[in-house]
């Protein structure tokens, strides 16, 4: 799927990831809703999320991300995106902090949180124009990319990674 490079196919790709894995959920009995994942795999992601709640719970920690950044710079407030002390280099650890957080998080209350994240990250996307989005350096606090581009990670890309490990866990108890 070609990466967007505008605010409608934002928007639409967003949306559409968004859907198809709430298809896939949907289709799960509860039991393999709440079930525990036992997935292979080089990255560490694949050891650190045990269920479907700690994927949802992850995408919504990606989404306080975004809003949280975007509403500390658009007020003046000069913020990173990730916050001290994690970089590129170690978010990782940042992401298991998130998990560690959310252990204790019911899965219904993941799935509200992440649905109700997912629809303020739309609002937000419909605040800015095409340039805006799209526009490398159009912010200074967005470096040398595009708030779209941190749109996308958040969002679409995000949902793609979610996807995947769905399916993977569905193929394992599929068998």
């Amino acid at each position: 799927m070609p990466r967007p490079t505008d605010k409608n196919s934002l928007v639409a790709q967003a949306n559409e990831q968004f859907d198809k894995m709430w298809q896939m959920i949907d289709a799960m009995p509860d039991d393999e809703k709440l079930g525990t994942f036992s997935l292979d795999g080089k990255e560490a992601h694949w050891k650190r999320d045990k269920n479907i709640r700690d994927i949802l719970i992850h995408l919504y920690e990606w989404h306080q991300l975004l809003l949280n950044w975007t509403k500390s710079n658009q007020s003046g407030d000069k913020k990173p995106f990730l916050p001290a002390p994690y970089t590129w280099k170690t978010y990782g650890d940042m992401n298991v902090g998130f998990w560690k957080k959310h252990k204790q998080t019911p899965y219904n209350e993941a799935e509200t949180m992440v649905k109700d994240s997912h629809q303020k990250v739309m609002a937000l996307i419909n605040k800015y124009s095409d340039e805006e989005l799209f526009t490398k350096k159009h912010f200074d606090w967005t470096g040398t990319s595009s708030l779209g581009s941190y749109i996308i990670s958040a969002t679409s890309s995000h949902y793609d990674w979610a996807i995947k490990k769905i399916k993977k866990y569905q193929s394992t108890i599929k068998i």
